[in-house]
């Protein structure tokens, strides 16, 4: 019997076991994409307990925490922090097979020095260990994030946004991981949604632009564009219901937009082609400023109505979308190729059965202008875990370049989730070191060493064109 969780956690062969000790464990991470907040590593907040730093905002805690019938008073009600930590001690102590349990025990050990395990007996100590540690000056967000060896992180980001954290920081010279804007421009392509207008109107104010058509719109995300890489963006990011591809003509959008602007509503046809106008017009602006362009669909969201009017949104309740036509998302690309325009992508679906259409939709467009220029994203959400991630390389590795893979993001809000890196390195060593331990690769450690450090960080340094040493 393995020791449980101990150095070798994950990897069953020599070969594993040497990949990822000699190669990827002192890599640095490259967080390309998360959803933390900028201005509490501006501030370099401290957490008074542990509470704050794993429960606060983690819907998957919050959702594994309801499947095991906790009040919703313990997860995102008015317990105590005390309490509310209780109850997922007790929860998780009993989450065999769940990646939570994995990560949960890593970063009790990565930064609490705690090699026990976390369950309803243990969770007073858990409890005092912890908080005592959130004690130390190192243990604020700067601290998390210095020990945990990152280099760069891109945080998500409206076009309305000021930015004003990330200069903040990047005026400091006592913090030196750079923190740079992510261009998340959602809510100006939701057309359908009924506060679309209020948001143009900010957007409006904040780029000096009127907003009443279609043409004023890209004039005002322009004037935002270069306002983001005035300030070190060079990535985007779309959460889309799927990549759709209905065209139309200029005086079709203008139409679209002008009768949603008189307060009418649109077909969802309508809606169709105006999303695909929006995403082929900043498709082309990505390129333009040599931008990568990041793809996530999928998902179904909201679903439960009840607890969406008393949460809101991002608070548990999504699903995986099973429609997500491969037919339009490879048009869509094709739509920007013609013109030569089109922009680095990089391409996540939610639903794990989409892996093989994603894989043979990249090797249409690939070209000699990056190295897999067109990428599969790592297991997205409902997939990061120690399945979906072999899964998803495999499926990669079947179709396209494995070694050119980007690698691993933490898409969190947590300042303790970087050891998802860990896990992520630890499943692709031991899946390089099983197909070298069955003679299906040579034992070539040269080459070897060359696709696990690129696939941990190398490659995306590379890719994004990052200010950053490769190692």
């Amino acid at each position: 019997m393995k020791t449980f969780m101990d150095q070798d956690f994950l990897l069953q062969t020599e070969t594993a076991s040497t990949l990822f000790h000699n190669y990827a464990e002192k890599t640095p991470v490259l967080d390309y994409h998360c959803h933390i907040n900028p201005a509490e590593i501006a501030t370099d907040r401290k957490f008074d307990n542990i509470t704050q730093v794993w429960l606060g905002g983690d819907h998957y805690k919050w959702r594994f925490m309801r499947s095991c019938g906790v009040d919703e008073k313990f997860i995102t009600g008015d317990a105590s922090d005390k309490e509310k930590f209780f109850q997922w001690a007790t929860c998780v102590g009993k989450a065999i097979g769940n990646p939570l349990y994995h990560w949960t025990h890593l970063e009790l050990q990565r930064y609490f020095g705690y090699t026990g395990v976390l369950n309803k007996n243990t969770a007073e100590e858990v409890w005092n260990l912890c908080n005592e540690k959130l004690k130390d000056a190192n243990m604020s967000v700067r601290g998390l994030i210095k020990s945990s060896n990152v280099s760069l992180i891109c945080t998500t980001d409206d076009p309305i946004d000021s930015l004003e954290y990330h200069q903040q920081i990047a005026n400091d010279p006592t913090f030196d991981v750079q923190v740079l804007p992510a261009w998340r421009p959602d809510k100006a392509m939701n057309i359908e949604k009924p506060d679309y207008f209020e948001y143009l109107a900010k957007l409006s104010a904040v780029s000096g632009i009127t907003v009443d058509s279609f043409a004023s719109l890209k004039d005002a995300l322009l004037n935002r564009l270069e306002f983001f890489a005035s300030r070190g963006c060079s990535v985007s990011d779309h959460a889309l219901e799927y990549v759709m591809y209905q065209p139309a003509t200029d005086e079709e959008i203008e139409a679209i937009f002008a009768k949603r602007k008189n307060g009418s509503a649109i077909t969802r046809q309508e809606e169709l082609q105006f999303k695909t106008a929006f995403m082929i017009f900043v498709g082309k602006q990505y390129h333009r400023l040599n931008w990568v362009m990041q793809l996530h669909y999928g998902c179904k969201r909201d679903n439960n109505t009840l607890r969406y009017k008393q949460l809101g949104p991002d608070t548990g309740y999504d699903c995986i979308n099973n429609y997500a036509p491969s037919a339009e998302l490879a048009d869509f690309l094709n739509a920007l190729i013609c013109t030569d325009e089109l922009p680095k992508t990089i391409i996540y679906s939610l639903n794990p059965n989409d892996n093989q259409a994603i894989g043979t939709i990249l090797g249409c467009f690939q070209d000699s202008t990056a190295c897999a220029k067109i990428q599969q994203g790592s297991a997205w959400w409902f997939n990061d875990h120690k399945t979906g991630m072999q899964d998803q390389m495999i499926s990669l590795a079947n179709l396209g370049n494995l070694s050119g893979f980007v690698g691993m993001l933490t898409d969190s809000r947590s300042f303790l989730s970087y050891t998802r890196h860990e896990y992520f390195r630890r499943i692709l060593c031991n899946l390089i070191g099983n197909w070298v331990e069955n003679g299906e690769f040579p034992a070539d450690m040269d080459i070897l060493e060359e696709i696990v450090k690129g696939i941990s960080y190398n490659n995306a340094v590379n890719y994004f064109g990052f200010d950053l040493k490769t190692v």
